[in-house]
């Protein structure tokens, strides 16, 4: 008889702790709800005045370049005014040369139909002397050449702009200038290295070999994927790297936790495929982001000669880019990371020499090519 009431105050307490657990989960529900609606506003915010200055720079350049080329029209103005008034007076004075041979002509058909030629000489000589001299003095008052832009003060306004744009092309892609100051030193690990991997002996490039190397099997040394990670680990800050993958048909980089397996066929140990790594893939002409070995498919096409690999720890954020202009390829927003981080690289099979280039940690501080 004592069994149905002790089972009944079982369940009602399950029941009422379901009810706590179920109220805990939707007040956790409606805070990350709000986490969201505040992080969209701020995002908005921040862009919004990203927006604004770069509107206000673009203002600034546009009065600036208004007012310089008003000062070059108004010169333009006063240069082409005064050569106005030079033609009017060399139009002038043709009128009066077209009067006298007007009157010239007259003349000479009266000396064609009258033997008194008396009426030839009715055309003034002194007349015909003051042409000539104002023709003369036309001439050498109209020089063409003596009206002159300030061509020297336009060299200046040209060196100026120059100046000007130098100076923004020096601060500017602003993302590359800011993603660069984030370039950290890294060295791969050897002892981390698959036996098929060659090194350099400044730990920066993996080369892929056909020869297995007689390496000591440690803990840390990846057996079947053709994997190596850094020596160095981040716990916190900002890091970004470049990775040089000219002339390779297929590769894999990314980060990963120091916890990714290292042994055995599973498929964990390949970058991307478990949850300890994050990785995108070049293969077949195609690039491809893992994680948790879930695939996003990229839609480039152009194949990279440089591929930056950027992580934040403060905003948990992962970012491959093309490394030339600094395009985002792809994000993974991690939210917390709960380990330190290594970079981590897969130079591939030769594939029958197509792939035999090395993978390269560049220094992302020196410039980069066109690609």
């Amino acid at each position: 008889m004592c069994v149905q009431p002790f089972l009944q105050e079982t369940l009602e307490k399950h029941q009422e702790g379901l009810k706590r657990q179920r109220e805990a989960v939707k007040y956790r529900l409606k805070k990350l709800a709000a986490r969201q609606s505040e992080i969209a506003k701020k995002s908005s915010a921040i862009r919004e005045s990203i927006v604004r200055k770069y509107q206000e720079i673009q203002a600034v350049l546009d009065e600036d370049l208004r007012m310089t080329l008003s000062h070059l029209e108004m010169e333009e103005r006063a240069a082409v005014s005064t050569l106005d008034g030079l033609m009017e007076r060399n139009c002038s004075l043709i009128q009066d040369i077209e009067q006298d041979l007007a009157r010239l002509t007259v003349a000479l058909d009266q000396t064609l139909t009258s033997p008194d030629v008396t009426s030839f000489f009715s055309y003034p000589e002194q007349q015909a002397m003051q042409i000539d001299d104002r023709v003369m003095d036309l001439l050498s008052t109209t020089d063409p050449s003596s009206v002159n832009l300030d061509e020297a003060k336009a060299e200046q306004i040209l060196s100026l702009t120059n100046n000007m744009l130098l100076l923004i092309c020096s601060q500017t892609p602003i993302m590359k200038k800011l993603i660069k100051s984030y370039s950290s030193e890294v060295c791969l690990d050897p002892e981390t290295a698959h036996p098929k991997l060659i090194i350099s002996h400044q730990g920066d490039s993996a080369t892929y070999t056909n020869t297995w190397q007689p390496l000591p099997d440690l803990p840390g040394r990846f057996d079947t994927t053709l994997n190596v990670i850094s020596l160095q680990a981040f716990s916190f800050g900002r890091h970004y790297w470049e990775i040089d993958v000219t002339g390779k048909t297929y590769w894999e980089l990314g980060i990963t936790y120091p916890t990714i397996p290292r042994k055995g066929t599973t498929e964990d140990c390949w970058l991307g495929r478990g949850g300890d790594s994050w990785c995108v893939e070049f293969f077949d002409g195609e690039y491809t982001a893992w994680h948790g070995g879930l695939p996003h498919q990229l839609t480039f096409t152009k194949r990279f000669c440089r591929v930056g690999v950027m992580c934040s720890l403060p905003a948990g954020l992962v970012t491959f880019l093309e490394a030339d202009k600094m395009a985002p390829l792809f994000s993974f927003c991690v939210g917390t990371f709960s380990d330190c981080l290594h970079l981590a690289l897969c130079p591939g099979h030769d594939h029958n020499g197509t792939n035999a280039n090395p993978i390269v940690i560049c220094s992302a501080l020196s410039p980069t090519r066109d690609l």
